[in-house]
């Protein structure tokens, strides 16, 4: 089944809340035999009409259930529309054989989307992502009875209710009083403590301070100097393994320097590392000189 099967026009809660809301509560309700002929025919015969008129009559229940999370100052559109979602993924996966109504088993579902979507999108950094965190998140927030901080009684009851320890439901509250900052200062400037509090007021970019990269360039052109002055020492033959081993763009392997020079490819990697260890250990004594 998928979301076509959703209203759309003047039905989409997105397009006019107010008239959606008094749409949805038009749709006639299913009789117990109608919904079980219309949960039968989509069940066995896959019928797309049944699963439509399904939906839609059920559009005024997610309407409730939405409403209930008002509280996380997220769109009441929004809460509706992924509801209809959980609405469509129970239609879709109800079995009717069980003797069970479409509205006791799609609470589940309804619900579950909604969750997702609030914990997607209530803050931008993520309050709780495990099962026992989200059941935390939300029980916790219909738990407290004013906006101070619980007392110890509080923490130990709502603790036992959820069955948790004591420190995760004071772990949790603090994420629930926590606030989003933004990186940048507010647009317009007309808040000027908020603009200097911004952390891009006071997190410093050493990259771009120009005695930092004076140091870099100097570093790497001392370094370079060096490894030059260390080559040098080498004979011919080592260097040019080093060379094309390391320093080429187009990288040589062992057994192409041994086909250049007629040896083993054992041979070169011996001659590889013993002038690798003289390159490091010149280096070495022109750091301490």
């Amino acid at each position: 089944m998928s979301t076509s099967l959703l209203p759309v026009g003047h039905l989409s809660p997105g397009h006019d809340l107010n008239g959606y809301i008094q749409a949805v509560n038009g749709i006639p309700m299913l009789t117990v035999d109608e919904e079980r002929d219309l949960a039968y025919r989509l069940h066995d015969e896959g019928d797309l009409e049944a699963a439509r008129r399904l939906v839609m009559s059920h559009l005024r229940f997610v309407v409730h259930i939405a409403r209930s999370y008002s509280g996380y100052g997220l769109a009441q559109a929004d809460l509706i529309q992924e509801g209809n979602v959980g609405l469509m993924k129970a239609v879709k996966r109800f079995d009717p054989y069980q003797g069970v109504r479409l509205v006791s088993f799609a609470v589940h579902w309804i619900k579950a989307e909604i969750h997702e979507f609030v914990l997607r999108n209530w803050r931008i950094v993520k309050v709780a992502t495990t099962k026992a965190q989200r059941k935390l998140f939300f029980n916790l927030r219909g738990a407290k009875k004013r906006l101070a901080w619980l007392n110890t009684n509080e923490v130990d009851a709502i603790a036992k209710d959820l069955d948790v320890k004591p420190e995760v439901v004071r772990e949790m509250e603090g994420r629930l009083s926590a606030h989003d900052a933004g990186f940048d200062a507010p647009p317009g400037g007309e808040d000027e403590d908020s603009a200097y509090q911004a952390p891009a007021q006071f997190l410093d970019d050493a990259s771009q301070d120009p005695a930092t990269q004076l140091e870099d360039s100097d570093w790497e052109e001392d370094s370079t100097q060096r490894l030059r002055v260390a080559l040098s020492q080498l004979d011919e033959r080592s260097r040019d393994i080093l060379q094309r081993r390391w320093l080429s763009d187009s990288k040589s392997t062992l057994h192409d320097l041994a086909d250049v020079y007629g040896v083993s490819a054992e041979r070169i990697r011996q001659l590889e590392k013993n002038a690798m260890k003289k390159v490091r250990q010149q280096i070495g004594d022109a750091l301490v000189a």
